[in-house]
Order: C-alpha cells, then sequence, then structure tokens
C-alpha cells in the first residue's frame, strides 16, 4: 500500500522514461547517440557476415533493387531493438535464419555498435555493442560480448532516451497506407501507447485485485470479533472458581518442586562422587595409555632399526661376497704374476749370459778382423802398384807393336799399290774407317766414363744412405724403448682406474639396497596416510594428479597436508582442526580448478576432490597472541607465504590452549575456536568436542615420514647419480686408457715392423753396395783399354794422314828402319817387364783374394751376425718388462692388502649387525611385554570405566528428568523455593498427596479459562486495531483508483494535445498552403470534440481528490466522478486537413487521393516522433506514393531532422539523395544479400536507372 501511494508513481508522465520527463522542459532536442555500425550474420537474406561500413550519425540512404534485402536489412536493427520478436516457436525462429545454397546455416546474430561518445548509455564507453543471437534452440543477448537479458538492454536503451512505447522509430513498407486507411478508433489506440496509458491500466487492476483481497480480510475480522464476544462472556463466569483451584495448585508445585529439588541435589552428590573416580581412573589409564604409546614408539624405532640393520647386514654381506670374489681373483693374478717375475728372471739371466759371450765373441773378431784388414791394407799398395806398373807397360806395350805394325804396313804398301794414287784412294778409305771406329770408341769411352760417374756416384749416395739408416734405426730402437715404458705405465694406469670402479660399483650397490629399503618404507608411509583418508578422496587425489601430467597444468600445489609443516606436538591439535580439509588442493585460481574437474567429468575420473583457489581465498591479518596459556595455531606453522590465504581459511580462527578450562574462557573473551593439545574442542558458539584421538595413525606423522622419506631418497639418489657421474667419468677415463694402450701396442707392432724392414733394407743396401763396389773395378779397367785403344787408331790415323801423298817406297828408310829397330828393343824389353809385374801381381793378388774372402764371407760376416743377436737381445729387453711386471706384482699385492683389510671391516661390521640385531630383539620382548602389560592394565580399566559410564548414565538420566519435571511446573509461586526446605521427603510426600486429593475436586474447572480471558481480551483489541488499518487501507486503494483515471486522462489529453499541435505544424512545413487538425471524438450525444485549439478550455481534474476526507459533499464527489467516466468516452482521433488554403474547407481523410494519405499519414508518424523523440530512425521507401514536391518537402524536414537524430531511409526517388550524408547499395546475387558503401553519384545513377526502367 505505501507504494500505491508513492506521489511519483502517479506523475502525469508515469508512461515516459525518465529522459522523456526531462524533455518535457525544452523543445531543442540533441541526440548524439547513433547506429555506428551493424553487423549481420546467417538472418534472412544476410547468409554471411556482413559488416557495414560505419554510418553518418545524419542522413543515410540506403538503395537496392526490390527484392535484393533493403527490408531484411531493416528487419535486423528491429530483431535487436523491438519486442516484434519475442516468444517464437521454433518454426518461426527457423524463417529468420538463412535459406539457400551451401552449407546449412544454424544460428544467426545481428549486432548494432552504438556511438556513445556523450555517455548517453549510462556505460563509460564511446562504443557500446548489442547482439542477438538466434538459433533452433536459442535466443540471447549479449552486451559488449557478455551475455545478459533482455530487461537490462531494453532497460540501458530507454535509459538513454529510446522508447520501446513509440512504435514508429521504425518505419516499414506498408506502414504509411496502413496509418492512412487506419479508422479513427485504430489512431485513439496509437494515442494512448504513445501516452503510455497501459501503465494505469496495469496498476489499476492490480489495485482492484488488493481492494477485492482487502474486503475478504475485513469480513473475516468481524466474525473473529464476534466469536470472541462470545467467548470472552462464557469466561467470565469461570475465572472464581478458578482461583481457589490456582491457590491449590500453587502448593501442589511447591511440594513437587521441593521433592524435585532434594531428588536433583542427592543426584548431583553422587555424579560429583562418579566423576572424581572417573578421573582417578581417566588419570591411571592416561599415564598407562602414555607408557604404550611410548612402548610403541619404542617398538616401531627398534624395529624401522631392526630393517635398517638387516638391510645393512645384507649389503654388507653382499659387498663381503665380493671382497671375497675379487681376493680370490687377486691372488690368481699375483701368482700368475710371480711365474712371470721368475721366467722374466730366468730368461734375463740366460740374456745376459748370451749378450757377454756374443761380446767375447765379437771383440775376438774385431782383432781378427782388425789383423787381416791390415795385413790386406799392406798387400793393396803394392798389388795396385803392380797392377797400374803392368797396365802401363801394357799400353806401351801395344803402342809399340802398333808402331811397328804401321811401318811394316807401309813398308808393304809399295808392293801393294801399283801408284800413288791407289795407295791414297787406299788410305782415304782407311783413314775413313779408323775415323769411324775412333768416334765409335770415343762414344764408347764418354758411356763408360758416365757409367763409371754413375756407380761412383751411386756408391756414395748408397753409402750415405747406410750411414743415415743406420742413424734411423737407432731413433726407431729408441723410440720402441719409450713406447714399451708408456705402455707398462698405461696398464699401471688402467689397473689403477679398474680397482677404483670396483670400489665404486660396491658404492653403488649398497647405494641401491638403501635407495630400495627406502622406497620400501615410503610405500608403507603413502600406504598408511592414504589408509587414513576414504576412498573417495584417494581416488580424487589420483585422478588431480593424472590430470596435471598429462595436461601439464600449472598452478597445482597439492593438498593443503603436503604444503605445512609443524611440530609433532601439535600434531593432533592440527590434525583434529583440519580434519579431511588437510586433503584439499591448492590452486593458483578457480580458473585451474575448473580447468581440473572439467577434464575430470570428461575422462569420466573416480573420487572428489576439494580446492582451496587462492585467488578466491580472503586471508585476515594474524592476531599475535601475547598469552601463555594460549597460541595461534596458525603460528605454530611453517609455511609458504603465497599459501597464507589456504592455511588462513583452515587455521586462521583457531586458539591451541592448555587445557579445556583455558579452551573455554578464550573462546568467549576472543571468539575464537580453541582446542586443547590432545584434541579436545570448544567452539566459539559454545559447543565442546573431544574425546580419545588415537595417534598411532596420525595423518601429520605419516606425512612427516613420507616428506623424511621423500627428502632421504632425494638425498639418495642424488648420491647414486654423483656415484654414477664419477664411474661414467672412470668408464670414460678406462675407455680412454684402454685406447691408449691400443694405440701404444699399435705404434710398437709398426715400430718394430719398421725396424725389421729397415734392418732388412740395410742388409740388401749392403749387398748393393758391395756389388757396385765390385762392378765399379771392371767398368775402370775396361774404361783404361777402350782409351789406349782409341789412343793407338788416333796414332795410325795420324800415320796414315802423314804418309798421304808421299811417294812410294819398297824398303823403309833408315829413319823407320832405326825405329823398327827400336821399337822390336823396347817390345822385348817390355814383354820382360810385364813377365816379371805379372807374377809378382799373381802372387799379390792370391794374397789379396785369400784376405778379402776371409775377411768378407767368414769375419765380417760373423761380425754382423753378431751384432745382430746382441740388437736382439736389446730388443727383447726383459729388464723393463721385469720392471713393469715387477710393478705391477707389487700393484696386486697392495690391493689385496686393501681388499683383505676391507675385507676384515666388512666381517667386524656384520658381527657388530649381528650383535646388534641381538640387542634390538632383546629390547623389542621387552618393550612388547611392558605394552601387553600396560594395554592388559587399560582394558581392565576401561571395563571399569563402562561400569562407572553406565552408572553415571543412569544418574544422568534421573538428573534430567528431575530437571525436566522442574521445568514442567512453570512459574513457581515466590515462597516455593524455601517454604518446605526443612520438611523430609516422607513428609513432603504426604503433603503432596493431600493436595491432590483436594485438587481433584475442581476437576472439572477449566484450568485456563483466566489466560483464555487476557488471551481473548488482547486478540480482540488487535482485531479492532488490524480493522480500522484495512478500513483506512481500503479507502486508500479506491483514492488511488481515482488518481490513476485522473493521470490517465491527464496523460491522453496531454498527449492529445502535443500530437494535434507537432500534427499541424508538420503539415504546414510539408504543404506550406494547408491546414491540418485532429479531432477527438465522444460517444456521448451533444459531447464537444477535443480539438487542439480548446487548451485553455480543457477541464481538468484537481489535486484535492487525492487528499478528499471523509464528510465531503456528494456533489463533488459525483462531480469527479463524470469527469473520469468521460476518458472511457473517447471513441477515437479523427483527421481534417486542407491542401489548398488556411481558409478553404477542410476534408477527411476517406476523401483524400492516395498521395494526399499518404503525406497526411507522414505528418502524424513525424508528429508522433516530434512527441516521443528517438535517437535514430528507420524509413523504409516512406516516399513512394508522394508528388515530387512532397517528396522535396519530405527530404528538407528530415534533413532538418538530422541535426538532432539519426536517419536511415531506403528509396527510389531522388529527392531523399540531395539531403543525404551517406550512401549505401545493397546487392542479391546466389540468394545472399550484401551491403557495400556508394557515393552519391552512384546512388543517383541508380536512382535513374530504376526510374527508366519503370
Amino acid at each position: 500500500l505505501l507504494f500505491w501511494r508513492d506521489p511519483d508513481a502517479c506523475a502525469p508522465s508515469v508512461g515516459l522514461t525518465n529522459y522523456q520527463k526531462s524533455c518535457h522542459l525544452s523543445t531543442v532536442w540533441e541526440f548524439r547517440m547513433y547506429i555506428k555500425q551493424v553487423i549481420i550474420q546467417g538472418f534472412r537474406s544476410y547468409r554471411d557476415q556482413t559488416i557495414i561500413e560505419p554510418f553518418s550519425p545524419k542522413h543515410n540512404v540506403v538503395i537496392g533493387r526490390n527484392g535484393s534485402g533493403k527490408s531484411n536489412f531493416f528487419l535486423a536493427i528491429q530483431f535487436v531493438l523491438s519486442d516484434e520478436f519475442n516468444h517464437m516457436r521454433p518454426e518461426e525462429r527457423q524463417q529468420l535464419l538463412h535459406e539457400g545454397t551451401g552449407p546449412r546455416v544454424v544460428s544467426a546474430y545481428v549486432e548494432i555498435i552504438f556511438d556513445n561518445t556523450d555517455n548517453r548509455i549510462p556505460i563509460e564507453k564511446e562504443e557500446v555493442s548489442v547482439r542477438r543471437v538466434i538459433g533452433a534452440k536459442k535466443d540471447t543477448y549479449h552486451l559488449d560480448g557478455k551475455m545478459v537479458p533482455k530487461a537490462d538492454i531494453m532497460n540501458l536503451l530507454e535509459s538513454a532516451g529510446f522508447s520501446r512505447s513509440n512504435p514508429y522509430y521504425i518505419v516499414k513498407q506498408g506502414k504509411i497506407n496502413q496509418l492512412a486507411l487506419a479508422p479513427d478508433s485504430q489512431r485513439l489506440k496509437l494515442l494512448r501507447e504513445v501516452a503510455g496509458t497501459r501503465v494505469y491500466d496495469e496498476r489499476k487492476e492490480e489495485s482492484k485485485t488488493i481492494l477485492a483481497e482487502t474486503e475478504g480480510k475485513r469480513g473475516k475480522i468481524e466474525e473473529m470479533l464476534q466469536y470472541i464476544e462470545e467467548r470472552l462472556s462464557t469466561l467470565e463466569e469461570e475465572k472464581e472458581e478458578l482461583k481457589a483451584y490456582q491457590e491449590l495448585d500453587k502448593q501442589r508445585r511447591s511440594l513437587e518442586y521441593t521433592i524435585h529439588d532434594k531428588e536433583l541435589r542427592d543426584t548431583r552428590e553422587k555424579l560429583e562422587q562418579l566423576e572424581e573416580a572417573r578421573q582417578g581412573n581417566k588419570e591411571g589409564s592416561k599415564e598407562r595409555h602414555d607408557k604404550v604409546v611410548e612402548a610403541q614408539a619404542q617398538i616401531e624405532t627398534l624395529e624401522r632399526e631392526h630393517k635398517d640393520v638387516t638391510s645393512n647386514m645384507h649389503t654388507t654381506s653382499s659387498e663381503r661376497e665380493q671382497l671375497r670374489e675379487e681376493d680370490q681373483e687377486l691372488v690368481k693374478q699375483r701368482a700368475k704374476l710371480e711365474f712371470d717375475v721368475k721366467d722374466l728372471e730366468e730368461g734375463m739371466a740366460e740374456d745376459q749370459k748370451k749378450r757377454e759371450q756374443y761380446q767375447r765373441e765379437l771383440a775376438q773378431l774385431d782383432g781378427e778382423i782388425r789383423q787381416k784388414q791390415a795385413e790386406l791394407n799392406n798387400i793393396m799398395p803394392q798389388y795396385q802398384q803392380h797392377k797400374n806398373q803392368e797396365e802401363r807397360l801394357g799400353s806401351r806395350l801395344k803402342g809399340c807393336e802398333q808402331r811397328r805394325s804401321e811401318l811394316f804396313a807401309k813398308q808393304g804398301r809399295g808392293q801393294q799399290f801399283s801408284s800413288v794414287q791407289e795407295r791414297d784412294v787406299w788410305i782415304k778409305k782407311e783413314a775413313k774407317s779408323l775415323s769411324s771406329s775412333i768416334q765409335s770408341k770415343d762414344e764408347q769411352t764418354r758411356k763408360l766414363r758416365c757409367e763409371v760417374e754413375e756407380l761412383k756416384q751411386k756408391v756414395a749416395n748408397q753409402e750415405q744412405e747406410l750411414k743415415e739408416r743406420g742413424d734411423d734405426s737407432e731413433q726407431r730402437r729408441s723410440a720402441m724403448e719409450k713406447t714399451n715404458k708408456e705402455h707398462a705405465q698405461l696398464k699401471i694406469k688402467r689397473d689403477d682406474l679398474t680397482n677404483q670402479r670396483k670400489e665404486l660399483w660396491r658404492k653403488e650397490a649398497a647405494t641401491d639396497q638403501s635407495l630400495q629399503t627406502i622406497r620400501d618404507e615410503l610405500s608403507k608411509a603413502e600406504r598408511n596416510l592414504r589408509g587414513t583418508m576414504g576412498k573417495a578422496i584417494s581416488r580424487g587425489l589420483d585422478s588431480v594428479k593424472k590430470v596435471v601430467e598429462e595436461r601439464k597444468v600449472t598452478g597445482v600445489y597439492g593438498p593443503l597436508i603436503e604444503n605445512f609443516k609443524c611440530e609433532p606436538r601439535v600434531f593432533t591439535a592440527v590434525e583434529v582442526t583440519a580434519g579431511s580439509r588437510l586433503f584439499h588442493i591448492i590452486v593458483d585460481s578457480d580458473k585451474t580448478a575448473s580447468q581440473i574437474l572439467s577434464q575430470m567429468n570428461k575422462q569420466k575420473l573416480p573420487g572428489e576432490v576439494t580446492f582451496l583457489p587462492l585467488n578466491k581465498l580472503q586471508s585476515s591479518p594474524i592476531q599475535h597472541s601475547t598469552s601463555r596459556d594460549a597460541l595461534l595455531m596458525i603460528e605454530q606453522l611453517q609455511y609458504d607465504p603465497i599459501f597464507l590465504p589456504a592455511i588462513s581459511q583452515v587455521f586462521g580462527k583457531t586458539l591451541i590452549c592448555r587445557d579445556m578450562d583455558k579452551a573455554s574462557q578464550y573462546s568467549k573473551s576472543e571468539n575464537q575456536d580453541c582446542i586443547t593439545l590432545e584434541g579436545d574442542q570448544v567452539s566459539r558458539k559454545g559447543a565442546l568436542t573431544g574425546g580419545y584421538y588415537d595417534t598411532r595413525m596420525s595423518r601429520l606423522e605419516q606425512q612427516r615420514l613420507v616428506n623424511e622419506h621423500t627428502s632421504r631418497l632425494a638425498e639418495i639418489e642424488r648420491e647414486k647419480a654423483e656415484l654414477r657421474q664419477q664411474l661414467e667419468d672412470l668408464d670414460g677415463q678406462v675407455t680412454h686408457i684402454l685406447g691408449e694402450i691400443q694405440k701404444v701396442e699399435t705404434k710398437q707392432v709398426q715400430l718394430r715392423e719398421t725396424y725389421e724392414r729397415q734392418k732388412l733394407d740395410v742388409r740388401l743396401l749392403t749387398q748393393e753396395l758391395q756389388s757396385n763396389k765390385k762392378a765399379l773395378e771392371p767398368k775402370e779397367r775396361m774404361l783404361v783399354n777402350v782409351e789406349s785403344d782409341m789412343q793407338s787408331m788416333q796414332s795410325a790415323l795420324a800415320a796414315l794422314q802423314g804418309e798421304l801423298g808421299t811417294e812410294m817406297q819398297s824398303q823403309l828408310d833408315s829413319g823407320d828402319q832405326r825405329e823398327v829397330e827400336k821399337l822390336t828393343e823396347d817390345i822385348q824389353s817390355l814383354q820382360q817387364q810385364i813377365r816379371s809385374c805379372l807374377a809378382a801381381r799373381t802372387q799379390m793378388e792370391s794374397q789379396k783374394n785369400t784376405l778379402d774372402n776371409l775377411l768378407s764371407n767368414n769375419l765380417i760376416r760373423r761380425k754382423d751376425e753378431l751384432a745382430r743377436e746382441i740388437e736382439e737381445l736389446s730388443l727383447v729387453d726383459r729388464r723393463q718388462q721385469l720392471e713393469m711386471q715387477t710393478a705391477s706384482f707389487e700393484h696386486i699385492c697392495g690391493s689385496i692388502e686393501q681388499t683383505r683389510s676391507r675385507l676384515e671391516e666388512v666381517e667386524a661390521a656384520i658381527d657388530a649387525c649381528t650383535r646388534r640385531l641381538k640387542e634390538i630383539d632383546a629390547s623389542l620382548d621387552k618393550w612388547k611385554a611392558v605394552e601387553k602389560e600396560n594395554q592388559d592394565a587399560i582394558n581392565e580399566e576401561a571395563k571399569t570405566m563402562e561400569k562407572l559410564a553406565g552408572k553415571r548414565s543412569f544418574l544422568l538420566k534421573k538428573k534430567e528428568e528431575s530437571m525436566k519435571k522442574i521445568r514442567e511446573l512453570g512459574s513457581l509461586p515466590a515462597d516455593a523455593f524455601d517454604k518446605y526446605q526443612n520438611l523430609q521427603l516422607s513428609q513432603l510426600w504426604k503433603k503432596l498427596e493431600k493436595c491432590n486429593r483436594e485438587l481433584k475436586k475442581y476437576s472439572h474447572v477449566n484450568k485456563k479459562a483466566l489466560d483464555q480471558f487476557v488471551l481473548f481480551s488482547d486478540q480482540k483489541v488487535s482485531l479492532i486495531e488490524r480493522k480500522e488499518q484495512l478500513d483506512r487501507d481500503y479507502q486508500a486503494i479506491l483514492e488511488l483508483m481515482e488518481v490513476l483515471e485522473q493521470r490517465k486522462h491527464e496523460a491522453i489529453q496531454l498527449t492529445f494535445r502535443q500530437v494535434a499541435k507537432n500534427f499541424s505544424e508538420v503539415f504546414v512545413e510539408l504543404v506550406p498552403q494547408g491546414k491540418a487538425q485532429l479531432t477527438m471524438q465522444r460517444a456521448v450525444d451533444g459531447a464537444p470534440p477535443v480539438e487542439e485549439e480548446e487548451d485553455g478550455e480543457e477541464e481538468t481534474v484537481g489535486e484535492e481528490s487525492t487528499s478528499q476526507e471523509d464528510g465531503a459533499p456528494k456533489k463533488k464527489k459525483k462531480k469527479q466522478k463524470k469527469k473520469l467516466d468521460e476518458v472511457d468516452l473517447f471513441t477515437g482521433v479523427s483527421i481534417q486537413v486542407s491542401f489548398t488554403g488556411q481558409n478553404s474547407e477542410t476534408k477527411e481523410l476517406q476523401q483524400l487521393s492516395g498521395g494526399q494519405k499518404s503525406l497526411v499519414a507522414l505528418a502524424m508518424i513525424f508528429a508522433i516522433q516530434k512527441c516521443d523523440p528517438a535517437p535514430f530512425y528507420l524509413f523504409d521507401e516512406i516516399d513512394q506514393a508522394l508528388d515530387s514536391h512532397h517528396r522535396h518537402s519530405v527530404a528538407a524536414m528530415i534533413h532538418r531532422l538530422a541535426e538532432n537524430a539519426q536517419f536511415i531511409t531506403t528509396t527510389f526517388r531522388p529527392e531523399l539523395l540531395e539531403s543525404a550524408d551517406k550512401f549505401y547499395g545493397v546487392k542479391f546475387s546466389n540468394k545472399v544479400s550484401q551491403v557495400y558503401s556508394v557515393t552519391k553519384e552512384v546512388a543517383r545513377e541508380f536512382i535513374e536507372e530504376e526510374t527508366t526502367d519503370k
């Protein structure tokens, strides 16, 4: 009812928006909000996404052929902004989707982008987009990309000046003709819509409903008042008997209270005694429980130690077996090396013996060779002298014999030739032959000389090469010795690295054993931890882990229990506080949680999970505790600061207190939940929770073990990785050493092979040198002989040439005769000398050959053999091998000592483990006995506690019954607490029995008469007040209905006058020579029609109708009733116009031509729009039926109105083009429409073509 009294609800402009109300005060309209851009896809003929170029805020013209899609474009805008497309059936929605070639369109959307630079739409953006998406089963609205209800969109547009009560901001084809042919009643209906009378009608109907409900309530209240009056008269008679009854009843309740109070105090004393006994048993039980817990902890520690010692013993036993195997292998190697060293020592002694023998023999040979070489050297000069003398004598003998032969031939040519000429011819011929032979000999001499020089050079080169090869052999021999030493060193290094690797292998095996043990412990702790949570939570954690690993999800920090640590003394308090929240998963944001849940649902993974998104949790500041009796739980936790919101969510409002008394105290004073170290809780609301909490399977303890084992596992894995890295490094070094050994061995083989080839080459070269030296001597002798022959030939040639031209003689002259004789003597003398030299040379040559043969074939050859043997003994350097084997032997002995030392340590460790296992077994037996003893005692005490609990339960039940009986007594007399306290229970029971007998006399009395009398009296007063309030409300509703009718009448009258005035002004602007007016038609005979000129004479309904009081004159009420009924007398709105002049006779709309009707209807639309302006207008071919000069007028008016509002029009006439700002063309191809921007010239050409075609 208060709502209906709101003055603003009854304002005259209630049908208008707030923006329109403000516009009533001004005639200047400035709309800056306009449609900037339209995007269409899949709607009607617009299949593909069509992004229309931004519109002008003033006048825009759209051209296109009929059927191209212009009307669909306007329909798309109407689809977003109007109510015409609400509550559509599926087939109606399907009709809005594009149907044509290509893929089937399943959804469509239209998006309108408004320019909001002046912030007329209450959104702080320069552009606001509104999109409507429709499909076969969906219809949604989007504001700036976000889905919103349609009502929000419409309210937003209305707040910007867009009124849905005005249906003419979009004028489709045929709308002009429809308005022109509409009857007067239809125009009245349109006027009512513009005036917003629908709101008044709706509120009036609501008022009628409330009025009927109020009348029903008034009737019920009157019936109740009548019933209450009857009951009050009856209860007045029963009050006296009730007073006597009440006195006895007070006495009875006092007696009963005293009896129940005595029983209650007795029960409380017994409960206190039971509580003392229970507390004593509890303390003893707690002490024994502590011992059991201590024993269990000791047993668990000893069992863990037993397992560790057993594992260590197993590892040590494995190491012992390895050490024994290594020791056996090393002993075998040592034995082998002992035999090798012994063999080398024997071989070395034998080699030394041979070397000494060869050296003695070589020294003896060197003496013999020097002796024989000295003898040969003594013989060689004499031999060479005799040989040279023999060659000179032979040469002289040969020359003498040749000269004597020439002289005898000269003597015989006198007999041989008959004439000098014949002789000369023969001489010339013989000289020529000798010249040819001399040339041949000369050529032979040069060749022999070259061969001799070559042989000498070759011998010199071979001797130089032999020297170089000897030096190279020494270098190779030194290199071989160096490689042998390097080979020995590499082998020693290889053995050292191999031993290191074996040691690392043993360590790795021990590490693997430790890893396996830790993994087993970790697996056991994880199983125990999973056993403390439900299957659903366990499966949920597994599912989350799977999703995170598969999808590589980041921002997941795991369960809460894994992200904090605390001291063991607060484990129980923390566990009880958190409960199952320990397994809630911490994530960085709710988006991450949604992603994981989506994948879990998609993959149908089992389990249930709860997430703690850090971005959604709010952490309150930590209030640090200053008391020693209470600690803030969150301060006892260690965690990463980024998890503060999650930690604060679970533990932020809990205090850890010393005991239950302190917990109760602080829960009230600090308004926080409190908990003791034993797990007893006190809620800040007062609830107490507690009892025995089994700490043997503590979640935090298991998590601590998991963390500890995980840390230890990571540490051992790091150690293993380091060992593995060291092994890999050693493997690399061993491989490198083996490679180096292989290279050295290959180098040794190559050096030995090249050394052997070098020795072979030296022997071959020596043989070749000796062969060349032997070939050189015959060549030299041949050269001497050839030169001697050539000299003889030259002498003969000279003699023949001297004889040429001389006279022929039969006898030699005296000089020649003497020369012949002289030559004969010389020849004989030379022959004698030659024989003597030959004999001496032969003798010396025999001695030379004997010595030379002895040296070359015996002594020097044996010397070379001995040198080779000694050299072979040097190459097979057994001393170096002995040193290498000795070093290896010593190394093996050191390894054996280390192995046996380590073996002794391992044996000692095994003995220590065995002794420790026996000690652990003894301790286990001891602590198990302690556990069993105390556990049996606890069980016995538990039975005792059960008996005490049974008694306590009985006493508590009795106590509750006594308290319940006391409460059931209700309010007691003031003297009830002390009046009968001195009496015994037996006396109290007697008095109570007597009182009950007296009360039976009043059994017929209405015991609630007095209460009922008071109750009905109060109800009567309340109902009277309620009836008076309903009477006032009823009158207020009637007054409100009268005010609504009055406001409705005023709104229609005001709207009619505004539209009528605007219509006349618009018509005059369109038809300067004409005039027009609107007239309101009434149903009552004789009632004058309401015209726009009657503004000053209009009847008004005063404001006194809203404040009229009872007792006002009935005449005034009838007058108001008459005025309010006039609203229902309006039957229509008629139009009278004149196109010929201001004073000419006006005509009804039916009397006008089609073009005149269209112009009048258009003027009516402009008048309505001027009354209720919109930010933009869409006109679809409004000038179709107008004459040319009327089209010019309409174009001029649109041009003027476009300064304050946006117009989007379609036309086939050129007049609207002249005043437009932007132009758009619509093309239809392959059943698809497209909108594109065109120039004014293109638009004009299109209009002209269309006009010509028509």
